[in-house]
């Protein structure tokens, strides 16, 4: 395992590199990275959680590839390898099995890259991300480790909901690093309005279920109103219809799921009231700025619409004439428009066994977090329902855009693989031990 170990680490360190070279940084941004780099290796051996703590505080700069989160996570997977406090068997044997088969589904269809180095760098964080979501589902075993991320993420989601809200309607400086280049919709600090919205929607359902069954947060119901609010306002004004899809569909589960548990009848209704609250508040927010008519503009099909579904279709044609795909990264070279679906793109780059292979997994993940509910199984004291939830509106996002690259997408599938492995037991016992009395999930 210490060399399975060192040979990732350099692998996870050459995909930093690599990326990093790419976009040409001068001699003392290389420098400073460096520095950076072993800062954070030194934290990672001496304070793991610490270091870990560091990772997902940066998880809401993602500007571009490889992002500052994947230097800090990159380091501390490889050291945990090293050390030995992570291994492939913390995660589920069939994910473990279909990431391998996915990834070398990606080395096989190199063969046909146009531009190998772009994809080289491109296949280096798929692969760097599917050792994310399999190392997640090692780490979040413990209710404080679950605490701990929950809240981070809670943290720099609110932080840039708010940031990025008040720049669409106030200039103040940095302001417009927070929305797209028109200065009419959010971004954060993501490279794009679609990639930013979908990446609160996960943690607004973990709060909406906090609201209606109390574990981790151990803050009062009317902070969890405010920021489930600043939350849904957030995803509102991005104007990313994906992302309004994402959280309807997720909503909806919440709302079919939850009749079906004892007593879950009343929570569905104090759900659908709290969804309405918030839903109420960002159409009035939306009404008093004066953006009514760009929300109407937004929910109906665009003039460049046609122009996503016919680089689907020519995803869908590009498979056809490279059965082992074009290869990882490469959609866009064959393409002026990019794939904006994560099943066209696998299809497109990996063929149709790329594509079952994604899917398989995907779908098996979706399968467990079925099962983690039906069985009682949070993550933690991290609800399976609301990880159901979010999982499902995740799917439905992955159609219009491309998911594939996404840090919570693989984080979000972690903690559903780790749900499925912790015995139902230790879980109900750890959450009534951090949060009062436990109930089922």
């Amino acid at each position: 395992m210490p060399a399975l170990g060192v040979a990732l680490a350099l692998a996870l360190s050459a995909a930093v590199a690599r990326g990093l070279g790419g976009a040409g940084p001068s001699l003392w941004v290389s420098v400073g990275a460096g520095i950076g780099l072993l800062g954070v290796v030194a934290l990672a051996i001496w304070r793991y959680d610490a270091a870990v703590a560091v990772g997902f505080l940066l998880l809401g700069i993602v500007r571009f590839e490889p992002a500052p989160v994947d230097g800090v996570m990159a380091v501390v997977i490889a050291v945990a390898l090293v050390t030995g406090r992570f291994d492939l068997r913390s995660a589920p044997l069939w994910a473990n099995g279909l990431v391998a088969v996915f990834l070398l589904l990606n080395l096989l269809a190199c063969i046909e890259a146009v531009k190998p180095g772009r994809a080289a760098s491109f296949m280096s964080i798929t692969i760097y991300l599917c050792l994310l979501g399999l190392w997640t589902s090692g780490y979040v075993r413990t209710v404080r480790r679950a605490h701990m991320v929950f809240v981070i993420w809670l943290g720099v989601a609110l932080v840039s909901a708010v940031a990025a809200t008040l720049a669409l309607y106030v200039s103040f400086p940095g302001s417009t690093l927070l929305t797209n280049s028109f200065g009419d919709r959010t971004q954060g600090l993501f490279k794009d309005p679609n990639v930013y919205s979908p990446f609160l929607v996960p943690v607004a359902v973990l709060v909406l279920h906090e609201l209606l069954e109390p574990r981790l947060l151990r803050i009062g119901r009317t902070l969890k109103l405010l920021a489930l609010g600043i939350l849904v306002l957030g995803v509102t004004v991005a104007y990313s219809r994906a992302a309004w899809l994402n959280l309807a569909v997720a909503v909806a589960v919440m709302l079919a799921v939850m009749p079906l548990r004892r007593g879950g009848t009343a929570r569905a209704g104090a759900l659908l009231l709290t969804i309405l609250v918030c839903v109420a508040a960002a159409a009035g927010t939306v009404l008093l700025t004066g953006s009514s008519s760009f929300f109407e503009e937004r929910a109906h099909l665009q003039s460049y619409d046609s122009q996503r579904f016919g680089a689907q279709r020519s995803g869908i044609a590009l498979s056809e004439s490279h059965p082992i795909g074009i290869g990882p990264g490469q959609f866009e070279v064959a393409s002026p428009v990019s794939a904006h679906s994560t099943y066209v793109r696998a299809l497109a780059e990996e063929g149709l066994l790329g594509l079952i292979a994604i899917g398989s997994l995907l779908l098996g993940t979706l399968i467990v977090a079925g099962r983690n509910v039906v069985l009682g199984r949070g993550t933690a004291g991290l609800s399976s329902t609301a990880l159901l939830a979010a999982w499902v509106g995740l799917l439905a996002n992955s159609v219009f855009v491309d998911t594939l690259h996404w840090r919570h997408l693989w984080i979000l599938a972690g903690l559903i693989w780790a749900g499925s492995l912790i015995p139902r037991d230790a879980d109900a016992a750890q959450a009534s031990s951090s949060a009062g009395a436990f109930r089922p999930t």
